[in-house]
């Protein structure tokens, strides 16, 4: 069970903090709740308590296991060449794991492919969308702007 005051991070909109878990009666059912406020979007979001594991909200990963990732990411290499329709549904699958390390690989390799070739609108968007989940994590585990998190998302060669 998650406490107040904990950084989490939800696989479809990035990483919060748990502001409050409240009771709510929802169709006559009453439920506890997470409050989660999502700093990058500016938004709070409420997820039964029941649905946070199928969701795979995890806790942030912590200082050293994100350095590790990060060190990582500039020495990997591409894992792929499929066609777009099943590169695209492979780093789908990958996102929604909510695993750091997933979405590292699917933004090291699609700022890869963009370098030889432009994304598809599809890859473009997906790109920006686990780039801003993974800034926002960032953010929260390293104490940083969010233009240094940027900063450490680019590719250097």
């Amino acid at each position: 069970m998650f406490q107040i005051g904990e950084k989490i991070f939800y696989p479809n909109h990035g990483a919060g903090v748990i502001q409050a878990i409240e009771e709510k009666t929802v169709l006559g059912k009453i439920q506890q709740y997470c409050v989660i406020n999502i700093p990058i979007s500016k938004m709070d979001i409420m997820i039964p308590v029941t649905s946070l594991e199928k969701l795979r909200i995890r806790l942030i990963v912590d200082q050293k296991v994100m350095e590790g990732i990060l060190e990582d990411f500039h020495h990997l290499e591409e894992q792929d060449k499929l066609p777009w329709k099943e590169r695209f549904k492979l780093n789908t699958d990958k996102i929604k794991t909510g695993d750091m390390r997933d979405s590292f690989q699917v933004v090291h390799d699609l700022l890869l492919r963009n370098k030889e070739k432009s994304l598809n609108a599809s890859e473009k968007k997906m790109l920006h969308d686990v780039q801003r989940f993974l800034i926002s994590e960032m953010i929260l585990v390293e104490d940083i702007t969010e233009n240094q998190a940027a900063d450490l998302l680019k590719l250097t060669s």
